[in-house]
């Protein structure tokens, strides 16, 4: 059971791996909701409905804890559907893109404050996270659209793209200037471009 998955009262006893998922998720909730600064550990123990000195006992001083719900929010899933690599293009982007927005709706709000500028500052540990996260959803990417994933050049682009993908979904969820089917739209038709106009004078066509 994910943290996303959790259900039932909040007080009730559960084992240690299942309430850490519980203080996660109160943890994602409250990082979405108010800027790092304004969330104590008290807030979230609270939330939680446990003692604050257990949820230090799981995770530590408040950073820890924001460490582990910036991870849970870039570390993206595998894409359940077997059909991802096939396809005509279009329809693989579309695809893949309708999987990313999927999965960033579950925790929007704070998928959009802990990949943009409201968290806890220059943080190398945060930086890091950011980093390796871009770059395995590049490689995700690249995979389900059906082109290798080994090159470089090409995870550079699409992690260049990334940046697109978290600014549009800031316009949706932040400035609501953007709707979901603007945002797929978008930013299926900048990979579809990118896959066939820029990654082929890199090295690669895309059929």
């Amino acid at each position: 059971m994910t943290y996303a998955e959790l259900a039932g009262p909040r007080r009730r006893r559960l084992e240690p791996d299942a309430r850490r998922e519980q203080i996660l998720e109160c943890a994602v909730r409250l990082f979405g909701e108010r800027p790092y600064a304004s969330v104590s550990t008290t807030d979230i123990a609270r939330e939680a409905g446990v003692a604050r000195g257990l949820l230090n006992h799981y995770f530590g001083t408040k950073r820890d804890l924001y460490l582990e719900v910036v991870r849970a929010l870039v570390t993206l899933p595998e894409m359940a559907d077997a059909e991802a690599g096939t396809g005509s293009l279009r329809k693989r982007v579309q695809r893949s893109v309708d999987w990313f927005l999927d999965t960033v709706s579950v925790h929007a709000k704070t998928f959009v404050a802990v990949t943009g500028a409201e968290g806890v500052g220059d943080d190398p540990e945060i930086e890091r996270i950011l980093a390796e996260a871009d770059d395995t959803a590049a490689r995700k990417v690249l995979e389900m659209v059906g082109l290798a994933a080994d090159l470089p050049a090409h995870r550079a682009v699409i992690r260049a793209y990334g940046g697109l993908v978290k600014a549009a979904v800031r316009e949706w969820v932040r400035g609501e200037t953007l709707t979901r089917p603007q945002v797929q739209l978008l930013l299926s038709q900048a990979l579809i471009t990118i896959l066939k106009d820029v990654l082929p004078d890199l090295g690669t066509e895309a059929r």
